[in-house]
């Protein structure tokens, strides 16, 4: 898909959630996994905020995208969420995350899909297991991206994805690239599924 994107808000309670009229596609993941690169790799622009810092995301942050430029109502919302698992965060900033990230993932209308995003150089972690267990008990559709494949031979991704699902308890992980652009092309081909089935 030719996505044009426009950035809506950041919004830091369910009240500021854009009005649920149309699909959205949920992006979490470790606050250092690589997911405002692979949201601008996806998108072909920087809307989302590289930082070399990690955790700096602290709102949940809706784009609205189309595939014309012309094109009024968007077809889909992505919704970057904050990273988790990251220690320098100030617990009083971690403490109000369950006041609209929790709400969202578990009650929102209009949430088609949840990409779990998960560093796929590092063996499976304890914050990405409770992370897909929660979402799987909340009977949310969701696909686990392994990022940064790039850094991985032909052989150790295969290594890597077969470590991955087996320690995550998942059917399928999709590799994924935002230097290469390996995997994006199936990537986006399951987000346009998930909207269209929404």
């Amino acid at each position: 898909m030719r996505a044009h994107s426009k950035f809506v808000i950041s919004a830091h309670s369910p009240a500021q959630f854009p009005a649920p009229s149309i699909p959205e596609i949920a992006f979490l993941g470790r606050s250092n996994v690589g997911k405002s690169s692979l949201l601008n790799a996806l998108l072909g622009s920087q809307q989302a905020k590289v930082s070399s810092t990690p955790g700096r995301t602290r709102a949940i942050n809706f784009f609205s995208i189309t595939d014309a430029p012309q094109r009024q109502q968007p077809q889909m919302y992505f919704a970057d969420l904050p990273g988790y698992g990251y220690a320098k965060i100030s617990k009083s900033i971690s403490a109000e995350w369950p006041k609209f990230i929790e709400p969202y993932l578990a009650d929102r209308p209009t949430l088609a899909l949840c990409l779990c995003l998960v560093d796929s150089n590092i063996p499976p972690q304890q914050s990405d297991m409770q992370l897909i267990e929660f979402l799987q008990n909340t009977g949310r559709n969701l696909i686990v991206v392994g990022t940064k494949s790039d850094k991985l031979s032909g052989n150790g991704r295969a290594k890597a994805q077969s470590a991955l699902k087996k320690g995550l308890q998942v059917e399928d992980i999709i590799l994924c690239s935002a230097k290469t652009g390996a995997g994006l092309k199936e990537l986006w081909a399951a987000i346009e599924t998930a909207a269209e089935t929404d």
